[in-house]
């Protein structure tokens, strides 16, 4: 399995429009932050995880090749605001879209374009598929077990792929799905921030989740400009834990 870290910001990405903190005027290029997107490459399959606004650019300097899936966490823009520049990708055929059933609705609204019954020539043919979240399910041969945490009071969904786990934008992890996140060799989480906040995790809390999971390795996503400069952070974590950054590549 080879993951491609598309993006690892926040809603706003870094460096944030108008802000002239020491992390957006940063020229380090792990301190620029892209929305949140991982591509895997298992089995012979391309998955993505997430599909934000940034996802033209994230997707320009990576092969031309088919996409057999879309696995959405929840529908706010940062998540989905990309799901339009699908459609070169449509030339290999329909892309399944998964999400829970809410997102499904949500994206429906959003883009109703894409799902009327008279299509407009040029929409990306998509088609969606609810996620009970209860159920894992295959994706072109692939499973794919769904984790569902709370992103604040909303249920949104992370996802596990064979060894490797994806979560983003959570503010608690129910005790129940603990056990499926069990094993892992790489496990991706979000943590925001230093300080608290109302609906994602902190630096702090990320932590304390990274080490009850034992994952191998864990790599923070989602980050906002408030966690600091990626080289400051990343010599304070503890062994096996790290900051992701746009543009890495893990093979596992």
């Amino acid at each position: 399995m080879k993951i491609i870290v598309l993006g690892s910001g926040t809603s706003t990405g870094v460096p944030e429009i108008g802000c002239k903190c020491e992390v957006c005027t940063s020229t380090d290029p792990k301190d620029k932050r892209l929305r949140t997107s991982l591509l895997i490459h298992a089995e012979g399959r391309n998955i993505l995880l997430d599909c934000g606004p940034d996802f033209r650019a994230q997707i320009l300097p990576q092969p031309f090749e088919r996409l057999h899936a879309v696995l959405i966490s929840h529908e706010h823009y940062d998540h989905v605001g990309g799901l339009d520049d699908l459609r070169p990708f449509c030339r290999f055929g329909e892309i399944p879209i998964y999400a829970d059933a809410y997102t499904v609705t949500q994206v429906k609204k959003r883009i109703p374009y894409c799902f009327s019954e008279q299509l407009y020539p040029g929409v990306p043919a998509l088609s969606l598929c609810p996620v009970i979240p209860t159920e894992s399910f295959h994706v072109a041969g692939v499973k794919v077990t769904p984790i569902q945490v709370f992103h604040g009071k909303l249920p949104i969904l992370g996802y596990r792929i064979g060894n490797m786990a994806y979560i983003t934008d959570m503010l608690t992890l129910p005790e129940e799905e603990y056990e499926k996140l069990s094993g892992l060799d790489c496990l991706f989480m979000n943590a925001l921030r230093i300080n608290p906040h109302a609906t994602h995790q902190t630096l702090e809390q990320a932590l304390e989740n990274t080490k009850r999971i034992g994952a191998k390795e864990t790599y923070f996503i989602h980050m906002s400009h408030h966690m600091g400069l990626h080289r400051k952070i990343e010599d304070l974590l503890p062994t096996g834990v790290h900051l992701s950054y746009d543009g890495l590549e893990i093979t596992l």
